[in-house]
């Protein structure tokens, strides 16, 4: 079975392994699994509690609008079944030192404070008083002890340290009944020695914070892409309906604002890719799900390829769904309404225009996670392919694509991998 280092008894050691993932999202997840299956022994790390990544919080993606169930479970599957891998979670990189063939790697492994008794009942998050800082794209806090929503992996609970008051509170420790909370578990170095790298760490959504004429820390009511997608995921999860974060009303107009922070040049100055796909999706989401919301999408302009271009196919003929081609200067609350004003450029109508909705969607970028390395980024910030012999860039830490193009990317990096 696949072995689950969680760092709460580990030892410094030497571990002689093959490969090292890092980063355990759908790229490293399924460069891990495709290495082992090719009979190669691998080391997967994931700097957060949890393999999955971002995918693992998605209601769906395209271009067959699949939830991430369809990709993540089977995979989870290869990892247990399969001996070959061993993954840390709450693992990050140290140092690496060596070269190609003898790679020496230090990587600092984080207590995850219960241990695999854990049954997820979730006594120890309901009794828990503390939370954890909001994340940077998530408007929603979690406990401190906590799984994170979506399909995580494993699917036991952790508490975070830095937020976790120990036995000065040990509100968890009266209720668990399986003996798995250990809040005196220490953090861990192990080094590991590897032929060859791959790099998977994947991506970050861009500070909505940074745009300051979107209004985003100051309305509930603005949200990123991410967190919409969350938010349709919680409902699918839960069998509920879509509300606006403010007063749990249900929205009749929804904005995408296209762009958000991209393609310029005092934030992103690239186009993230994906982007005008996921507002495209989650507009046809509405229209098949909520027959009384209106979507309107702002866009500079569309940017789709391949079986993507589908979407917009799709959408040009749906009567609840509209495009219009014009940049968002501003997003204010309206006075005395419960409704948002989007200041708008209607580029095709020649106007200016000023419309109230009831939610806002940024379209944010996407930024490429780093690790403790010397590698070289191109002028975006992504690493350049293939700059180091025996360590191997894959997916989105290389420039943003969407999950069919990440995990095609991810198989190839493998192969690369074992390459002499």
């Amino acid at each position: 079975m696949g072995n689950d280092q969680t760092g709460s008894a580990l030892n410094n050691r030497l571990l002689a392994l093959q490969t090292l993932v890092i980063g355990g999202g759908i790229a490293g997840i399924t460069t891990a699994v495709e290495l082992a299956e090719a009979g190669k022994q691998v080391v997967l790390i994931e700097k957060e509690k949890y393999l999955g990544g971002n995918v693992s919080s998605f209601n769906n993606y395209f271009p067959k609008l699949c939830p991430p169930a369809c990709g993540l479970e089977i995979n989870y599957s290869r990892i247990r079944s399969n001996s070959r891998i061993t993954y840390y979670t709450g693992a990050s990189v140290l140092s690496i030192c060596g070269s190609d063939g003898d790679f020496r790697v230090n990587i600092a492994v984080e207590p995850r404070l219960i241990n695999n008794n854990c049954t997820s009942c979730g006594l120890c998050a309901e009794v828990c008083p503390e939370v954890r800082p909001l994340k940077l794209g998530r408007k929603v806090g979690e406990k401190a002890a906590y799984i994170p929503h979506g399909l995580a992996f494993p699917m036991k609970y952790s508490i975070d340290p830095l937020v976790c008051k120990g036995e000065a509170c040990g509100k968890c420790l009266e209720v668990c009944e399986y003996d798995a909370i250990q809040l005196n578990a220490a953090a861990a170095e192990v080094e590991i020695q590897v032929g060859k790298i791959v790099v998977a760490a994947g991506w970050t959504l861009y500070d909505a914070a940074r745009l300051e004429n979107y209004s985003y820390q100051e309305e509930a009511d603005v949200v990123t892409n991410l967190e919409f997608e969350q938010m349709l995921a919680a409902c699918t999860r839960d069998k509920t309906k879509l509300t606006r974060p403010s007063d749990g009303m249900t929205p009749r107009r929804i904005a995408f604002v296209q762009c958000a922070g991209s393609r310029d040049v005092n934030h992103l100055s690239y186009c993230s890719s994906v982007c005008c796909s996921a507002s495209l999706k989650h507009a046809l989401t509405l229209e098949s799900n909520y027959p009384e919301i209106r979507s309107e999408i702002f866009y500079i302009d569309m940017r789709l390829s391949g079986r993507n271009e589908k979407l917009l196919k799709e959408v040009e003929g749906k009567e609840r769904i509209t495009l219009s081609k014009g940049k968002v200067g501003r997003i204010i609350r309206g006075e005395g309404k419960d409704v948002l004003v989007l200041e708008v450029e209607d580029i095709l109508q020649g106007v200016r225009r000023e419309d109230d909705f009831d939610l806002v969607v940024l379209a944010m970028g996407l930024t490429p996670n780093h690790i403790k390395a010397e590698l070289k980024v191109n002028e975006y910030g992504f690493y350049l392919p293939e700059q180091v012999a025996g360590i191997v860039p894959a997916a989105t830490s290389k420039g943003p694509m969407d999950v069919s193009s990440a995990v095609k990317d991810a198989t190839a990096s493998a192969l690369k991998s074992m390459h002499r």
